[in-house]
């Protein structure tokens, strides 16, 4: 068995020696620096699309409190006009746009805390 581990040892041996004489320190590094800016570009898109979706949910929840305020409003006209039964009516599309305008908010603060730029850089 010793000469089979001997004859492992001077492989293993040489082709760590082939692959320290083909490393190019220089085309290793621009490599590096090539695959950092493919992942930044990446990143710079997923942000992009997170600033959108989060807009979106924003304009969502403000559409959804004004219709919110619109049958609110209703309503209170629908009393003053003595008819309880719009006046109900109004209350319930109104309660229902204010728990979608709540959803849209708590959507868009479930989001997991942005993390820092150094975190990032460090692949943390």
């Amino acid at each position: 068995m010793g000469i089979f581990t001997k004859l492992s040892t001077l492989i293993r041996s040489n082709l760590n020696d082939l692959i320290a004489r083909a490393a190019d320190p220089e085309k290793m590094l621009n490599q590096i620096i090539d695959d950092m800016r493919g992942q930044l570009s990446r990143a710079k898109q997923e942000v992009a699309v997170a600033i959108a979706d989060e807009r979106k949910l924003k304009s969502q929840a403000d559409d959804e409190a004004r219709q919110a305020q619109d049958w609110e409003k209703r309503a209170m006209i629908a009393v003053k006009q003595n008819r309880d039964d719009l006046a109900r009516q109004a209350l319930l599309r109104q309660q229902e746009h204010a728990e979608r305008a709540s959803r849209c908010t708590k959507r868009g603060n479930d989001r997991p805390p942005r993390q820092s730029a150094s975190r990032i850089r460090s692949g943390s």
